[in-house]
């Protein structure tokens, strides 16, 4: 079974779209979490240690999850998707980039 935790900054359209789209694929289990101060579910540490696979949309995210949890990252597996803050939650393009891109690591 693979956990995989999405992470963006405010939890309201890419990660919860990512944790949407992942749900029904067979042995994966989805959480998803903003790193931003207004994040509508801020990330915790227990959801890192909960987490078998990270997934951050852009390189800032890595780095601010690095910053402040550090001590709950190690052996963690973190892989930055590139994918920019311009969809709505749920839209067809974002759902096939997610696909694409993240599904590879979770088939």
């Amino acid at each position: 079974m693979k956990r995989a935790l999405f992470i963006c900054t405010q939890n309201r359209l890419r990660s919860p779209t990512a944790e949407h789209v992942f749900s029904t694929w067979p042995d994966v289990e989805t959480d998803s979490a903003g790193l931003g101060n207004d994040a509508d579910v801020p990330l915790s540490s227990e959801q890192i240690e909960w987490a078998t696979i990270i997934f951050v949309m852009e390189k800032k995210h890595r780095t601010l999850l690095s910053t402040r949890f550090k001590r709950y990252l190690n052996g963690k597996r973190i892989i930055c998707l590139d994918i920019p803050d311009d969809y709505d939650y749920m839209q067809p393009e974002l759902v096939t980039v997610l696909e694409s891109k993240a599904g590879r690591f979770l088939r």
